[in-house]
């Protein structure tokens, strides 16, 4: 992925959660309790098959990204491109960062490799922010 699709992937991240906050009054309509819970039963298992020795693109383990995308989903359902840019500000946020690396040394990394597989292979995204509509 070059950068100008990672640029673009981080501006749909930011205009579609803009969008969908504005649009939910901050998400009030998210049982944040239960999605962090959600998560972390999540993150655990996802850790465990980390120390395994699995891979991002591992049956497994797309198989708990697509839990993953169904717990952002409560939000709203961003685009491939949106999801991507999730990855890249796990990464990239030193207190997102921070967060996934505390289930796992490189848990960040890792999530974001395997949301780009995801992405890739994926079904049930949005359209993109950006997208045009078919002429």
């Amino acid at each position: 992925m070059g950068n100008s699709y990672e640029d673009e992937c981080r501006r749909s991240l930011a205009q579609e959660q803009a969008k969908s906050l504005a649009g939910t009054n901050g998400w009030e309509h998210v049982d944040r309790e239960r999605v962090h819970r959600d998560w972390d039963v999540l993150y655990r298992e996802i850790t465990a098959f980390l120390e395994g020795g699995s891979l991002p693109g591992d049956q497994q383990i797309q198989e708990l990204v697509r839990r993953h995308f169904d717990i952002v989903c409560r939000f709203y359902t961003p685009s491939r491109e949106a999801y991507v840019g999730m990855s890249l500000f796990y990464a990239e946020d030193e207190a997102m960062r921070a967060f996934h690396d505390s289930y796992h040394p490189g848990m960040a990394e890792f999530m974001g490799a395997a949301i780009k597989v995801f992405a890739e292979q994926g079904s049930g995204f949005a359209p993109s922010a950006g997208a045009k509509a078919p002429a």
